[in-house]
């Protein structure tokens, strides 16, 4: 399988305190990685090291061909174009409608053409089961329903990569494994997982590959199976 994540010996430092200490990772196509541990153990800084928030200090990083270290500001957008990053607190726009809110996304990504731009908004909203809430706004939604559509939003320019920074956290045990299952079924169609989480119990019913995060730095847990 291709290598898309190639992290070496990273040091990498949130608000000048170090919270990965020489630490090393690779991440293949096709894979499902959950990234466990506590909050404040990392899971979340790797994460926006791979969408070019943080840069690492010491080591060498590289995803989807893009060094972290060397990439310059006018090239971030082109790599999170082929990213697919879902956020906990959704991060929609309330004051837009979800087709409006797919919109923004698909247009400011460089989309123009009218009939290809709604045609690809039905079709994301249609893999999250959320067909027919096109005009809906995020207030009208469930909690689970609006973190559907950031899964939507995500999907929007068939990313190589989704990013999931816990997806789960702010839901209920039965909307969790909901999501958890469309990330699972996303993924079963060749798009690579990473999803931070610190609901080891959700995940065994899901199996993937789990990197625990501690003491600054990974351990490789191997995988968990249902």
């Amino acid at each position: 399988m291709k290598e898309l994540i190639s992290i070496k010996k990273i040091h990498l430092f949130q608000r000048e305190q170090e919270v990965l200490d020489d630490v090393s990772l690779s991440i293949h196509e096709g894979e499902f990685v959950y990234l466990i541990g506590k909050t404040g153990s990392g899971k979340s800084s790797i994460l926006k090291m791979l969408y070019a928030e943080l840069e690492p200090k010491e080591g060498d990083a590289e995803i989807l061909g893009f060094n972290l270290k060397k990439i310059k500001h006018k090239n971030v957008p082109l790599l999170r174009r082929q990213l697919g990053i879902v956020f906990q607190d959704f991060q929609l726009l309330n004051d837009r409608t979800i087709r409006d809110n797919l919109l923004f996304v698909l247009t400011a990504t460089g989309w123009t053409e009218k009939n290809e731009i709604e045609t690809r908004i039905k079709e994301v909203l249609w893999e999250v089961n959320l067909s027919g809430h096109d005009n809906k706004y995020p207030h009208q939604l469930s909690g689970g329903e609006q973190q559907r559509v950031s899964i939507a939003r995500a999907l929007l320019n068939r990313p190589k990569i989704i990013l999931a920074d816990e997806p789960t956290g702010n839901l209920d045990p039965e909307t969790s494994e909901g999501i958890l299952k469309l990330l699972f079924n996303i993924n079963k169609e060749g798009t690579t997982v990473v999803m931070a989480t610190h609901d080891h119990n959700l995940i065994k019913n899901y199996p993937g590959r789990t990197i625990r995060f501690e003491g600054q730095k990974i351990h490789e847990e191997g995988k968990i199976n249902a």
